[in-house]
C-alpha cells in the first residue's frame, strides 16, 4: 500500500485490485509482474517453488523499490522548494528594482550601464579595455544580492579610477625647472645639476622611460622637498609613499581579490590618487624597508624600480600588467648600506650631503624664518633676526647635517614673539644673542678640539646616517702584563683595527723609538667616549695607531688636526667613505688640518670650494707618513715615564 502511495507510476486502481485477490500465490505473482524489478529478478521469483521463498524475494524487491522512491521523492521536494525560493527572490528583486527606479535610484543594470559608458569614455590600451569588458560581463551574470557582486563591482570601479594615460603637463621647460629648484633650495648645486640633466634628456628624447633616482643623505637636507619642486617644475602630480617599517609584500603587490577585504597594492593606490600614470612618485625612506612573515617588500620593489620590467608590473588585485615606465620615481634614503644590493643597483644614486654653517644661516634667513612667520600668523615687520644671531643659533643650539632642528628652534623663537604680541607685551621683536639664552636655554656644548697636551688622545672623523661627526680616541697605560683592553661600545671591525695598530707598532718599535719591553709590562686601555652609542668601521685605523704611538712616546700630536683612514699590517693607508660629511663635521669643530688617504684626493676635489675654504688636506699612502705629519718631536706637558725593569745576571 505504501509503495502505491509513493510511486507516481502505479495507478490508484491497483489498490482495489489487490483487495479483491484471495489467493496468496496469485497475489505474489501479480505484485511481482507489476513491480519495477528487472526481468532476471522476476524470472528468479517465478522459478521458486516454495511460496515462502517467493514471498521473501518479492518483499526484498518491494523494500528496495520503496527506498529508492523515498530518496527520489525527497530530492524532488528539495529541488521544488529551492526553485520556489528562487522564484520568490526573483519576484522580490524585480519589485525592489521597480521601487528603486521609481525613487530615482540606480538598479544593478543601470550600474553596469554606467560603468560601460565610463569605460567607453576612458583612455586606455586595448588589452586593458578587453580585460575590463570581460570582467564587466562577469558582473552582469552575478546576482546583485551575492557577496561576489560587491567584490566584482569594487574591482571594476578601481579599474575605472586607475589612470592609463599621462597628465597634460606639456613640454618640459628647463628654465622654469631651474628657477623652481633654485627658489626652493639653497645650495645643493651638484644635486640640482644632476636633476636638470635628467630632465634635459627627458625633454630631448620625449619617450624616455621615467628615471629612477635615489637621493641619499642625512635627515633634514631637503630630499623629499626636492621631489615636490621637481613635480612643480614639470607640472606633474606629486605622490609620496612612505616605506618606513613596511614588512608585508602585499602592501606593494596587493591581495588577490578573492580574499575578504582585498585591496590593491599601495603603488597602484597612489597612482589612482594622482590621476595620472606619469606622476613624480616619492618612495620615502627606502632604506627602512623591513621583512616579516608577509614576505620581503624589497623583492617586490625590484620589479617596480627596474626600467626593463616595470612596463608590465603585476599587482595581485588587478590581475594584469600595469605600465609604470612613465612614472618618475625618486627614492630617498639615509643609509645606502641598509638597501638590498639588487635594489640599489636599479637606482641612480645622488648624494645629498649636509650644509655648512654659512649655508644654514642663508637657508634660515630665506626659507625657515618666512615659513614660520606665515605658520604663526606674524608679519615680516613683527619679527627680525639678524644673520650673526642666526649663526649663533646654528652653532650653539643645533648639531646636525640638515636644518630640521634649526627649523624647530626658529619656530620656538617665533612662538615666543607671537605670545608677547598676543598679550600686548610687545608690538614686534628683534631677536638678539642674549634672547637665545633666555628663550632656548643654555647653548649646547659642541664637540670641539680639546688641545694636544694629553698623550694618547687623537681626534678622528666618523660617518653616521645623520651626517658626519668627530670622535676622540683615548688611550692610557698601566702596570700589567701586556693586555689590550678596548672599551666604548666598539664593533668587531674597530676592535680589529686596534689589534692591527698594536701589531704594526710592535713590529716597528725600534724605528718608532719605543722599547719593545714596554709591551710585556704595561696594559694598554683604548677608549672611545660616548659609550652608549655603538661604533664600528675601519676608518679609525690611522687614528688608533697615532694615539698609541703618542701614548708610548709621550709626544704631542699636531694641533687642530683630525684624520680618517684604514690601515693594514704592512702599514698601508686605505681609502674610506663619507668624506664630505666628515669634512663638514671637522669644520664645525674648528679643525683645519685633515689627514686622508691619497686615494681620497678625488673625493676632496669633488667638494665645492666654499665647503673646504680655510682647510688644509694632507694625503698619505703609508703609516710612516701619517706619523711624520701627526707626531711632533715634543713631549706633552706632564709626560708619563714608562719604566722598563732591568734584569741582572747572577
Amino acid at each position: 500500500t505504501k509503495l502505491i502511495q509513493e510511486s507516481p507510476h502505479i495507478p490508484s486502481e491497483a489498490q482495489s485490485a489487490l483487495d479483491n485477490i484471495r489467493s496468496n500465490t496469485f497475489l505474489l505473482n501479480f505484485i511481482a509482474s507489476n513491480s519495477s524489478m528487472e526481468l532476471p529478478k522476476k524470472q528468479e521469483v517465478l522459478e521458486l517453488e516454495s511460496l515462502k521463498d517467493r514471498a521473501v524475494k518479492v518483499l526484498e524487491g518491494m523494500n528496495l523499490e520503496l527506498k529508492m522512491l523515498e530518496v527520489k521523492n525527497e530530492i524532488q521536494d528539495k529541488v521544488k522548494n529551492e526553485f520556489d525560493q528562487q522564484q520568490r527572490e526573483y519576484f522580490l528583486h524585480q519589485q525592489m528594482r521597480t521601487i528603486q527606479e521609481e525613487l530615482g535610484g540606480n538598479s544593478s543594470e543601470s550600474e553596469v550601464e554606467e560603468m560601460h559608458e565610463k569605460a567607453k569614455a576612458k583612455q586606455w590600451d586595448k588589452a586593458s579595455e578587453e580585460h575590463f569588458n570581460k570582467e564587466l560581463r562577469k558582473l552582469q551574470r552575478l546576482n546583485p544580492q551575492m557577496p561576489e557582486f560587491a567584490i566584482q563591482r569594487n574591482y571594476l570601479e578601481f579599474m575605472l579610477g586607475l589612470p592609463f594615460a599621462g597628465s597634460d603637463s606639456g613640454p618640459i621647460d628647463l628654465k622654469k625647472a631651474e628657477k623652481v629648484l633654485n627658489r626652493d633650495h639653497y645650495g645643493l648645486e651638484k644635486v640640482k645639476e644632476r636633476i636638470l640633466e635628467h630632465l634635459a634628456v627627458l625633454k630631448l628624447k620625449g619617450d624616455m622611460k621615467g628615471p629612477i633616482l635615489c637621493l641619499a643623505g642625512p635627515p633634514g637636507v631637503g630630499k623629499t622637498s626636492l621631489g615636490k619642486s621637481i613635480a612643480e617644475a614639470l607640472g606633474r602630480p606629486y605622490v609620496r609613499m612612505s616605506l618606513g617599517g613596511l614588512r608585508d609584500e602585499a602592501e606593494i603587490r596587493g591581495h588577490r581579490k578573492t580574499y575578504i577585504g582585498a585591496m590593491p597594492g599601495r603603488v597602484l593606490q597612489n597612482l589612482k590618487k594622482a590621476g595620472s600614470n606619469d606622476p613624480i612618485f616619492i618612495l620615502d625612506e627606502i632604506d627602512k624597508l623591513s621583512y616579516g612573515v608577509g614576505g620581503d617588500p624589497s623583492s617586490s620593489m625590484l620589479e617596480v624600480l627596474d626600467p626593463e620590467q616595470n612596463d608590465s608590473f603585476y599587482d595581485n588585485y588587478l590581475e594584469m600588467g600595469y605600465d609604470l615606465s612613465k612614472v618618475f620615481f625618486i627614492a630617498t634614503a639615509n643609509n645606502l648600506g641598509a638597501i638590498q644590493p639588487a635594489l640599489l643597483d636599479r637606482m641612480e644614486i645622488i648624494d645629498v650631503t649636509g650644509y655648512t654653517s654659512e649655508e644654514k644661516v642663508e637657508i634660515a634667513n630665506r626659507h625657515l624664518v618666512p615659513k614660520q612667520l606665515e605658520n604663526h600668523g606674524l608679519k615680516a615687520d613683527q619679527f627680525a633676526i639678524a644673520k650673526p644671531v642666526l649663526k649663533s643659533l646654528v652653532e650653539g643650539y643645533t648639531r646636525e647635517s640638515g636644518v630640521r632642528n634649526l627649523d624647530k628652534k626658529v619656530a620656538k623663537l617665533v612662538r615666543h614673539t607671537a605670545k608677547d604680541i598676543a598679550i600686548d607685551k610687545a608690538d614686534s621683536a628683534a631677536i638678539t644673542v642674549e634672547d637665545l639664552g633666555t628663550i632656548l636655554g643654555p647653548s649646547r656644548e659642541r664637540d670641539a678640539y680639546e688641545g694636544n697636551n694629553h698623550a694618547g688622545v687623537v681626534t678622528g672623523l666618523a660617518w653616521t646616517p645623520v651626517g658626519g661627526d668627530i670622535l676622540f680616541i683615548e688611550s692610557s697605560v698601566s702596570k700589567g702584563n701586556g693586555k689590550v683592553i678596548i672599551t666604548g661600545n666598539l664593533g668587531d671591525v674597530m676592535k680589529e683595527s686596534a689589534t692591527i695598530a698594536m701589531a704594526y707598532i710592535k713590529s716597528n718599535a725600534a724605528e718608532l723609538g719605543i722599547d719593545p719591553k714596554i709591551f710585556s709590562v704595561y696594559d694598554i686601555n683604548i677608549h672611545v667616549p660616548q659609550g652608549a652609542i655603538p661604533k664600528d668601521g675601519p676608518s679609525a685605523g690611522i687614528t688608533l695607531l697615532t694615539a698609541l704611538v703618542s701614548l708610548f712616546t709621550q709626544n704631542k700630536v699636531a694641533p687642530k688636526m683630525a684624520m680618517t683612514g684604514e690601515i693594514t699590517l704592512r702599514g698601508k693607508v686605505l681609502p674610506v667613505g663619507g668624506i664630505k660629511e666628515k669634512i663638514l663635521a671637522a669644520k664645525r669643530a674648528k679643525i683645519n688640518t685633515i689627514i686622508l688617504c691619497e686615494k681620497n684626493r678625488k673625493d676632496i676635489e669633488e667638494i665645492e670650494a666654499h665647503y673646504v675654504k680655510g682647510m688644509a688636506f694632507r694625503y698619505v699612502s703609508e703609516m710612516k707618513e701619517v706619523l711624520d705629519l701627526a707626531i711632533l718631536d715634543q713631549k706633552v706637558k706632564s709626560p708619563k715615564k714608562l719604566e722598563v725593569p732591568t734584569t741582572t745576571k747572577r
